[in-house]
């Protein structure tokens, strides 16, 4: 009896093992090379040559800069795995791995914020140890192969006013503006997960329809206005990966509205908990 038991729970155990979702490491081929060599030229402060910048100007980065590839692709796997910078869990992370403008783009905005959040939150390397922004560029410079393929279809939006993203894909941002002002300038945001409501300023979260317009010219641009250095892609297909995206190019875009870093802190909106769940 009890040898039948134990091959039972066995069983099971195994069952339940094979029935868990395999997570699957980033395909290497899939990551971007970072087109920088560690250790050139060291000053003697710990600074070594890292990119050249449009001025012709070498610019120095930390010697230990860019880390080795291997523990670059555990990183990755590991923030990609869990859907954000493990050690910035407000960014979120995604990692698309089809051919299009958008997927690639998200792939080296995934890099960059593994890159940047290393060894903590926004302890890391330097995007200038990598060539990861030219490579961006390149990429929002070049035709997508997916939209190439596609038939035009006309339109009378005037090419300096770029068309609005749908607004059904648009998160909302789940908090009211101007709740219990403290009268220093602060409001009520979210409950963080201690239980605390936390301080928002009392102009955030901002009307939805300057949000979309906001929204909609970043992904114009594809990138932050505001905030040139930070790609944004909204792909509008309804896979976990893109509506991960979508919400990213929220976060950015609130966070940016102003200015680079000069917006709506993620607490004015529960973005980061619908990126989590």
């Amino acid at each position: 009896m009890k040898f039948v038991l134990g091959a039972s729970i066995a069983c099971a155990l195994a069952a339940f093992v094979s029935s868990r979702p395999v997570k699957r490491d980033v395909d290497p081929a899939l990551v971007p090379e970072f087109g920088v060599q560690p250790g050139l030229n060291p000053t003697g402060t710990g600074d070594c040559d890292g990119i050249t910048n449009p001025l012709g100007q070498v610019v120095k980065i930390p010697c230990s800069c860019p880390p080795d590839r291997a523990t670059f692709v555990r990183s990755l796997n590991a923030n990609v795995d869990a859907g954000h910078a493990t050690n910035n869990p407000s960014v979120p992370v995604s990692f698309p791995i089809d051919n299009s403008k958008a997927s690639k783009l998200t792939r080296i905005q995934a890099a960059l914020v593994t890159l940047q959040n290393l060894n903590g939150p926004g302890v890391g390397c330097p995007a200038a140890s990598t060539t990861f922004l030219a490579q961006q560029k390149a990429i929002q410079d070049s035709p997508d192969v997916d939209a190439a393929s596609s038939p035009a279809t006309p339109s009378s939006t005037p090419s300096n006013s770029p068309k609005l993203v749908d607004p059904a894909l648009v998160p909302d941002l789940g908090v009211q503006r101007g709740v219990n002002p403290t009268g220093s300038g602060d409001c009520d945001g979210i409950t963080n997960p201690q239980g605390q409501v936390v301080k928002i300023p009392c102009s955030c979260p901002p009307d939805r329809d300057t949000f979309i317009k906001a929204l909609s010219e970043n992904v114009a641009q594809g990138r932050a206005i505001n905030n040139p250095s930070v790609s944004v892609t909204f792909p509008t297909d309804d896979s976990n990966a893109s509506k991960a995206a979508r919400i990213q190019a929220s976060l950015i875009t609130l966070q940016n509205l102003n200015g680079p870093g000069v917006g709506c802190p993620a607490a004015s909106t529960t973005l980061l908990v619908r990126q989590f769940n």
